[in-house]
């Protein structure tokens, strides 16, 4: 495969992380993240894994340094864990990383397979352990059901990260409890604010929590040590905690802005590419991929690359509309 120039923004930022959305659906339906009742797009719609893995092998040849599958949920997308296979075939071949994001509903069931496919470490959405909060929070699930996939794919040797959505009056009680139960089994945890995108049932401005006071109330019961240097190839800002092995994130899109070292693109499972959560501007990939091969989609993501923006523009507030239409699930969480 041809060579072409790596991915640098008009802003001079060096682009090195492609999140992957294999799928827009959920088995879940998290109140915060998407209404009741969704309408997700027809299976026709979306890139073959087949396309997915050949706009991920070209996107490595570019200078992709990391790549994380997504959705929706990607475990419920038939054949992920092959595609899962193809693509962890460049660890160590331009590609120093492979993971996911997943709600862990079925991870239990897949755990060691992602992990022989290279995956080393894996985030996994728990905002609650109390089984009701979690039910209330999630509309349908079962919390030992992802407590067990954790700890399943703990034992295959895969690194976690919990993320957990701060959300006032809801789980606020829990996020120090959380960060207890973490260090104990030595998981890392990421706290996230809740984020303006698609319309829900329900005001965000009711749950919205910013982190900096948190930040504040877990300095009164644990050791936290600011890592400045400390990077992922994400948004958060980390901590350590104490003399322990865990490590505490703070992803805050509204209270503190981090565009300015943003290194990410988007890519939905429809093959619309995404310079920015936050902005509609996007390429269509698939359109390229299947018009024109492997030329036209270097086009595409070079003009991807003048159109991303310096920063996103999240304010929330009583009855304020979302950023954007589209949900987190449809641009990949």
């Amino acid at each position: 495969m041809a060579s072409a120039p790596a991915l640098i923004d008009q802003h001079g930022r060096r682009i090195s992380y492609l999140r992957i959305s294999v799928t827009d659906r959920c088995d879940l339906r998290c109140r915060y993240c998407m209404a009741e009742h969704m309408t997700f797009l027809p299976r026709d719609r979306l890139l073959s894994l087949e396309e997915i893995a050949a706009i991920a092998d070209r996107f490595v040849m570019r200078g992709v340094r990391k790549i994380r599958l997504t959705g929706g949920e990607p475990l419920v997308r038939r054949g992920v864990v092959d595609l899962a296979a193809r693509i962890g075939r460049h660890l160590g071949h331009g590609l120093d990383e492979l993971t996911m994001t997943t709600n862990g509903n079925r991870l239990g069931d897949h755990a060691e397979a992602l992990a022989a496919a290279g995956m080393r470490r894996i985030n996994v959405s728990l905002d609650s352990r109390d089984p009701d909060i979690f039910r209330q929070i999630t509309r349908r699930g079962e919390v030992t059901k992802v407590i067990d996939g954790i700890f399943a794919a703990r034992d295959t040797g895969l690194a976690i990260k919990v993320n957990m959505v701060a959300l006032k009056g809801l789980n606020d009680d829990e996020i120090a409890p959380m960060l207890a139960w973490c260090v104990d089994n030595g998981f890392d945890l990421t706290l996230i604010e809740t984020m303006p995108l698609g319309a829900i049932d329900e005001d965000r401005a009711d749950r919205f929590l910013p982190l900096a006071g948190v930040v504040v109330r877990l300095q009164q019961q644990f050791e936290l040590v600011r890592e400045i240097d400390r990077t992922t190839g994400g948004p958060a800002r980390y901590w350590r905690v104490g003399a322990t092995n865990t490590r505490l994130g703070f992803i805050s899109p509204l209270t503190a802005n981090f565009c300015d070292g943003c290194n990410r693109v988007r890519l939905t499972a429809e093959g619309r590419l995404y310079m920015c959560l936050g902005h509609e501007d996007r390429v269509d990939l698939k359109a390229a991929l299947r018009g024109g091969g492997v030329a036209a989609l270097d086009d595409a993501i070079d003009v991807a690359m003048l159109l991303k923006p310096e920063r996103h523009d999240f304010n929330i507030g009583r009855g304020t509309a979302p950023a954007v239409e589209r949900h987190m699930s449809v641009t990949g969480g």
